[in-house]
């Protein structure tokens, strides 16, 4: 058995060094949406790779290369870690407090877009194999390394990546990108993702914009075109119009609602939090507000776009007008049929001229919350944080663990450094060092007793 003492006193007086390793990883932008920076950002996360002793190779796909690494153990069980290196786009730039690619260290807190969501993940996890490196000067189990440049921007090409490399991938069990605390500071672990299918929607009535007064009580209003397609997708009890959208959703289990009802209550904190009054649907608190959130399909509108929206007026009839609109998905939704679903229903209602463009997808997928590997990364976080991880059958987010549970076969469990005000996808994104540490020695600890 490693002395956990020597390993902890590892990873504190050596925390300024993965700090600046964390920063330099900060400092160069990969912003996948704008395709900046993603070539030079895969060369360092295989620079990172290679220090750790790690056989690593940048594997080209379509689009962001894949960074994969893989080193061996004293045990022949093998654990596959799954992050991505590419980050949100940072802007509004005027709401950061300091400049999101220089990264800022204050109040015990590291300040710049992509640290916690999801750099961070990925140095804190190195940084636990430098502590047992140092400590046993060998891995306690086989290490795989699968980090991709495209999560941001709904993971297109990860899963042909996947099913290309199933030998290469192959594994006993995988710790996903993210992880973290609630606002209680328990440790939480999320056993699945929901799926989600992201289009825009688009239609266009003239070739040119038009003089409000010539156009306006004679020609289409893409405007108005658009807002009546959207308003045929949802009515006003919240349920989705789609046909057959809901014939595959596979209800909570009673262990679901179990778990569920076991969770803290986040009414008043979600009101606190996001200002929001009420909640939709009549919903006001307790396991079924928490079962609503994550086990209810969503058709959100995401954004709006269309005609004059600057300062003063401009009478102005718009001849394009566009959305972009995302579906949530439950077990067991796919992508694909929410897509012919849409055509299907936008044809009916009158609407062929509104266009479908498909920004991505995601199917839905779980890991059974009684998996022996559940608990291992449980048991090891207790020894940590003091308290037993709080288990959420499903996140109401989304992300492209589908091949790892259904072509990999593998229990996909989560641990991380995030916490309530992370702040990832907004400005002054950042990462509580303290939690840092906390996620690095379970890290440590989980590969320990994995390779047992």
């Amino acid at each position: 058995m490693p002395d956990y003492k020597k390993i902890d006193s590892y990873l504190h007086s050596h925390l300024d060094d993965s700090v600046a390793e964390l920063s330099r990883f900060v400092a160069q932008p990969s912003v996948g949406a704008q395709n900046w920076g993603m070539q030079e950002c895969a060369a360092l996360t295989a620079e990172m790779l290679r220090k750790r002793g790690f056989v690593t190779e940048v594997m080209p796909t379509d689009g962001a290369p894949v960074v994969f690494g893989e080193r061996k153990g004293k045990s022949g069980k093998t654990l596959l870690f799954y992050n991505h290196y590419d980050v949100q786009p940072a802007e509004p730039l005027e709401l950061w407090e300091t400049p999101p690619f220089e990264p800022s260290l204050r109040d015990g807190k590291l300040y710049g877009r992509g640290v916690s969501d999801d750099k961070g993940h990925l140095t804190a996890r190195l940084f636990a194999i430098d502590a047992l490196l140092n400590e046993l000067g060998d891995l306690p189990c086989n290490i795989k390394f699968i980090v991709e440049g495209e999560e941001e921007t709904s993971s297109v090409h990860l899963h042909d990546f996947v099913r290309a490399n199933l030998a290469r991938l192959k594994a006993d069990a995988c710790i996903w990108e993210f992880g973290g605390v609630d606002h209680e500071e328990t440790p939480v672990q999320y056993l699945g993702l929901r799926g989600i299918c992201y289009v825009e929607l688009s239609v266009e009535t003239a070739s040119i914009d038009v003089h409000s007064g010539l156009g306006g009580s004679i020609f289409p209003n893409a405007a108005w075109r658009l807002v009546w397609a959207l308003n045929s997708l949802k009515g006003p009890d919240e349920r989705i119009r789609l046909p057959g959208h809901y014939d595959k959703v596979r209800p909570p289990s009673k262990r679901d609602i179990e778990l569920m009802a076991a969770l803290p209550e986040t009414s008043e904190v979600y009101k606190k939090q996001y200002g929001v009054k009420s909640f939709i649907k009549g919903l006001t608190e307790g396991v079924d507000l928490r079962v609503e959130e994550v086990f209810t399909p969503t058709c959100t509108i995401c954004g709006l776009t269309s005609g004059y929206q600057g300062p003063g007026s401009k009478t102005v009839q718009p001849a394009r007008a566009s959305a972009k609109v995302d579906f949530r998905l439950v077990p067991d939704q796919e992508p694909a049929d929410v897509l012919q679903a849409l055509r299907q229903h936008l044809d009916a209602e009158g609407f062929p001229d509104v266009q479908v463009t498909f920004l991505g997808g995601e199917a839905p997928a779980r890991t059974d919350p009684d998996d022996p590997f559940v608990k291992l990364v449980c048991d090891t976080a207790m020894e940590v944080y003091g308290k037993p991880m709080k288990l959420i059958p499903l996140s109401g987010g989304s992300g492209p663990n589908s091949p790892f549970v259904h072509d990999l076969g593998l229990p996909v469990a989560t641990a991380g450094l995030g916490y309530p005000d992370a702040r990832s996808h907004a400005p002054n994104e950042n990462i509580r060092l303290d939690l840092y540490v906390k996620h690095a020695q379970h890290v440590a600890r989980m590969l320990v007793e994995f390779g047992k």
